[in-house]
C-alpha cells in the first residue's frame, strides 16, 4: 500500500462553508484526479474511505460536501434539503463547480485529467456537471439516475456509467427507462448496470440511524459496484503511465 496524505478543504458553494475531504497519493508529480459526491444524508467517512482508497491507486481524490459540514441523519432534513436541490440543476452545478474548482486548485491535480463519480445526490450533481459540458474523462453514478434539461445530455463529452439496485423503489425501472433514453439520444458513451436484489444505497454501509423505506445495504454488490468504478477509472483515466508501468 502506498503512503497517501489527506486534508480538510474549506470552501464556498451553495451560500455554506462547504469542508472537504482532500486524498493525495505518493510522489510530487501531476496525476489524474477524481471528484467524489455523496449521498443524500452529505460527506461521511464512507466517501472518505474511498478517495483514500483512490489516492492509494495513484489519483489526486476530492470527496465533496453538499450540506456545509453537516451529515444530515434524519430522513425528513435530508429531504427538505435535497428534493429542493435536485430540482434545480444550476444550484447542482454551483456546488460540483465549486468542488471542481478545489480539486483544479491542488498542484497535484493534472486539469485535463479529471472523472465524477457520485452517489444519490453526488451523482445527480456529478452528472450535471458533464451535461453543463465539462471537459471530464468519465462519469460515474449510483443511485443518480436523474434526467436533465432537454437537449443539455447532448454536452456530455465522456463516457458514463450508472449501477443502480433492482428493488431500489427510489430509481424505478420507469426512472431507469428515462435516463437510458436520455443518454441514448444523445450520443453518450452510456452503460447501466442493474443489481439484482439490490435496494437503494446498497453501495453504503449499514447507519446507525433512520433511514428511508427502501434503502439497505448488499455486500456483494456493494463490492462488485466499487470494482466496476474502478474499471471504469482504469479505462478512462489510467494512471499507469504516471506510475511507470
Amino acid at each position: 500500500m502506498t503512503t497517501i496524505t489527506t486534508r480538510t478543504v474549506e470552501y464556498p458553494a451553495d451560500g455554506l462553508t462547504m469542508i472537504g475531504h482532500l486524498a493525495l497519493p505518493a510522489g510530487a508529480e501531476r496525476r489524474p484526479a477524481v471528484l467524489i459526491g455523496p449521498e443524500g444524508t452529505g460527506l461521511s467517512d464512507v466517501e472518505r474511505r474511498r478517495a483514500d482508497a483512490l489516492a492509494e491507486l495513484g489519483y489526486v481524490a476530492l470527496a465533496f460536501d453538499i450540506h456545509g459540514g453537516r451529515y444530515l441523519g434524519d430522513p425528513e432534513e435530508m429531504l427538505a434539503r435535497c428534493m429542493p436541490l435536485l430540482a434545480d440543476p444550476d444550484r447542482m452545478r454551483g456546488i460540483g463547480h465549486a468542488a471542481l474548482d478545489v480539486l483544479r486548485a491542488e498542484p497535484r491535480t493534472d486539469p485535463d485529467r479529471i472523472a465524477a463519480i457520485g452517489y444519490g445526490t453526488g451523482g445527480a450533481i456529478a452528472l450535471e456537471l458533464g451535461r453543463d459540458g465539462v471537459n471530464l474523462r468519465a462519469i460515474g453514478t449510483v443511485n443518480a439516475l436523474t434526467t436533465g434539461r432537454p437537449d443539455e445530455a447532448a454536452r456530455i463529452r465522456c463516457p458514463v456509467w450508472a449501477g443502480v439496485g433492482s428493488e431500489d423503489p427510489i430509481m424505478p425501472p420507469a426512472q431507469r427507462d428515462a435516463f437510458t433514453a436520455e443518454m441514448q439520444a444523445a450520443g453518450v458513451d452510456w452503460r447501466l448496470v442493474v443489481y439484482g436484489g439490490a435496494l437503494h444505497a446498497f453501495h453504503h454501509p449499514p447507519v446507525d440511524h433512520i433511514v428511508r423505506p427502501g434503502v439497505g445495504y448488499h455486500p456483494r454488490h456493494a463490492q462488485r459496484a466499487w470494482h466496476d468504478v474502478v474499471d471504469l477509472l482504469a479505462e478512462c483515466l489510467p494512471v499507469t503511465e504516471d506510475l511507470g508501468a
